[in-house]
């Protein structure tokens, strides 16, 4: 009796729930037509200037433009393919350079108002210094995209590594293990929701650093068509790849997001 009681409560609780994300669901998609619908009835009757706020129905006709030239794919590509390349690269980087300062405390004190300093610089400012080094390649991109994340994943990475329980470690001295050990056994697997909420903040920042490296020495991305829809006084142009910046970057996200339930259930498992 009492087992059918709780199997009906749970079962409530679940009903319960999913009406709760339902609501939430479409209380969120109403908010975003609702926007889009107010943008096009304020642009169509005058309330704003369409010529420099656009609407959503030249953007789109702008969208399907691209997609009929066949550069819609093209250019999100280019931004996508350098977003994860710089995104893969200045993260890995940043692990691997946190293990080191880790592994040796005098690394560590040598390197840390470098780091800082390094932090501090806005990173924009170094877009033309790789432009002038690297020339207008996907190269100045992808290391613009790099710049703006390593840095991130560096300061992340290693004050997780010291915020492992030293209980644990002493544990695994104490029986004999090497400090690779207590690497591999320990810091790491202790890290790893820090290691996930680092992909969370670099991906994002990593979109920033190419978008930024495309401003200035991409002639193919998001960044390039904002630019260029910008100079030739293109606002439709300029909002679509807004629009498709903001796609990205959601996709992107949620991405890692999957990945992170994926390591906690592999976790919990």
């Amino acid at each position: 009796m009492s087992n059918k009681v709780h199997s009906a409560e749970h079962l409530d609780y679940l009903r319960r729930r999913r009406l709760e994300r339902i609501s939430v669901r479409g209380a969120q998609l109403l908010i975003v037509i609702g926007f889009f619908l107010l943008w096009e009835i304020a642009a169509s009757r005058g309330w704003i200037n369409a010529f420099i706020f656009s609407q959503p129905t030249r953007i789109w006709a702008a969208t399907m433009r691209l997609a009929r030239d066949g550069e819609l794919w093209r250019h999100l590509g280019w931004t996508v393919w350098e977003t994860v390349l710089g995104f893969s690269i200045g993260t890995a980087a940043g692990i691997v350079i946190a293990i080191l300062l880790w592994w040796s405390t005098f690394f560590s004190k040598v390197m840390d108002p470098y780091i800082v300093v390094l932090n501090s610089i806005p990173k924009v400012a170094l877009g033309p210094i790789f432009v002038v080094w690297l020339g207008t390649t996907i190269t100045a991109v992808v290391a613009m995209a790099i710049s703006v994340s390593i840095i991130v994943t560096i300061m992340m990475m290693h004050t997780g590594f010291k915020e492992v329980d030293p209980n644990q470690i002493k544990l695994v001295r104490t029986f004999g293990g090497s400090k690779g050990q207590v690497l591999s056994k320990v810091v790491i697997p202790a890290s790893v929701p820090t290691m996930i909420a680092a992909l969370k903040v670099n991906v994002g920042l990593s979109l920033v650093g190419t978008i930024v490296g495309e401003f200035l020495a991409s002639k193919a991305g998001l960044g390039y068509l904002i630019i260029y829809g910008g100079q030739v006084f293109n606002m439709s142009l300029v909002m679509a790849s807004v629009l498709l910046l903001l796609i990205v970057s959601v996709i992107l996200y949620y991405g890692v997001s999957l990945l992170e339930d994926k390591v906690s259930r592999g976790g919990v498992s």
